[in-house]
């Protein structure tokens, strides 16, 4: 697995974006993120398994779906 372990925004307004994640393990990332929007925070939750976990194939990447926008 590679250092780097990036999130996947799937949906919302923030759709297709990439963003790197606060986590330097799999174990340690988190099934929900709060992200600063506008005047509010939106929410994405995890949506799958990590992928590119090997360790030539890349940054490691976790699919997240949006939920709501607070």
């Amino acid at each position: 697995m590679s250092d780097t372990i990036l999130g996947r925004l799937i949906g919302g307004p923030l759709d297709t974006q990439i963003i790197p994640l606060d986590a330097a393990t799999l174990d340690a990332i988190d099934d929900e993120l709060v992200l600063p929007w506008e005047q509010g925070q939106l929410i994405y939750r995890r949506a799958g398994d990590a992928e590119n976990t090997g360790e030539h194939d890349g940054p490691t990447t976790v699919p997240y779906r949006f939920d709501a926008e607070l």
